[in-house]
């Protein structure tokens, strides 16, 4: 294993996506407890695009690898694991470290991929799948028959929000450009063009009543508008704050502002309900249980995809050594589903 030598992306510093720096070392070598994952796939998700500019709220100091997850083949093993693992193919959420040939990563933080689907196939289901059944199942609790509204629709969460609502037999509003139209037609989505449209004003003409849930990515004046869209009883899920990507200043703000204002919107007496949704809330509290949740809801997820239930969005597969033009094409938006990254 060591012969084949270690490929990484490094993130200097806040630098345009031609700054990213390739850097070759030795293979890790898995202590106790872990593994070494060889990398068949990692993505380019909005986490990235925002370390790159120093926006996003909790990145390490620079220079550190980015990648966010990582699908790939289990090459060795540590002490006190199971010998069969070697060899499977795995999933991993690490929010950094993923832009690398080999990841290291504790066995228990580490997911099997069923027979049958595609490491590519996987990785777009992995950050983007546990996001979005969580935010759908645990968090907003959608039942059958109800209405909600998606912002970026055909993003990465997005488009597994948008499947996963449909196998639950929601109805979904989605909002994204006029290019993506059609393609939201066709799986069944009523589009709202997000860059003409006054979209509060163009979703209670088709839900007069308010929608169940909001899944709002945008943060900023995005995420009063959504609130104020749901029917009673409904419920808002923030998860992010893509409108102030290029904002300068505290990059800690635009999120403590949204946990201000769920915090404010629960205690009123509407019945409504707000969350910021963030993956890694409670790991450092309850290590076991924020384990089991990750296998049991991503597991969900790939037997879904296994079933041919719901089905991957790759927008473009590129080597690792091209990482600069996958960001670049990340940020266009211009694209439909997940960038992913190759060795």
């Amino acid at each position: 294993m060591n012969a084949e030598g270690l490929v990484e992306v490094v993130l200097p510093g806040k630098v345009a996506p031609e700054g990213l720096q390739l850097r070759h070392g030795s293979v890790p070598v898995p202590g106790p407890g872990e593994i070494v994952i060889r990398m068949e796939a990692t993505g380019v998700s909005f986490a990235e695009q925002q370390m790159r500019r120093g926006r996003y709220y909790d990145q390490p100091a620079f220079p550190f690898v980015p990648g966010y997850d990582l699908v790939g083949r289990v090459a060795a093993v540590g002490a006190g694991v199971e010998p069969g693992l070697t060899g499977a193919r795995v999933a991993a959420v690490v929010k950094v470290g993923g832009w690398a040939s080999h990841v290291r990563v504790d066995a228990a933080d580490a997911v099997r991929v069923p027979e049958g689907i595609g490491a590519a196939e996987a990785e777009t289901m992995v950050v983007n799948g546990i996001t979005a059944w969580q935010m759908l199942h645990r968090k907003a609790r959608i039942r059958a028959g109800q209405t909600i509204l998606v912002h970026g629709a055909n993003g990465g969460v997005g488009s597994v929000l948008v499947q996963l609502a449909h196998l639950a037999g929601v109805k979904v509003i989605g909002t994204a450009s006029v290019r993506h139209h059609d393609t939201l037609r066709a799986q069944g989505v009523t589009p709202v063009d997000y860059r003409t449209d006054d979209i509060p004003a163009r979703v209670r003409e088709l839900a007069p009543g308010g929608v169940d849930a909001v899944f709002d990515h945008l943060g900023g004046r995005s995420t009063t508008d959504s609130w104020r869209l749901l029917a009673p009883g409904g419920t808002l899920v923030s998860y992010g704050s893509a409108s102030t990507r290029d904002d300068e200043g505290s990059k800690q703000w635009p999120v403590m502002k949204i946990l201000g204002q769920v915090w404010l919107w629960n205690t009123l007496p509407n019945g409504r309900r707000a969350y910021f949704y963030n993956f890694w809330a409670g790991r450092g509290l309850a290590k076991n249980r924020f384990r089991a949740r990750l296998h049991a809801d991503l597991t969900q997820v790939f037997e879904a995809v296994q079933r041919g239930e719901i089905s991957a969005r790759i927008a473009a597969q590129l080597p690792l050594s091209r990482v600069a033009e996958a960001m670049t094409l990340a940020e266009s938006g211009t694209v439909a589903g997940k960038i992913v990254l190759n060795p």
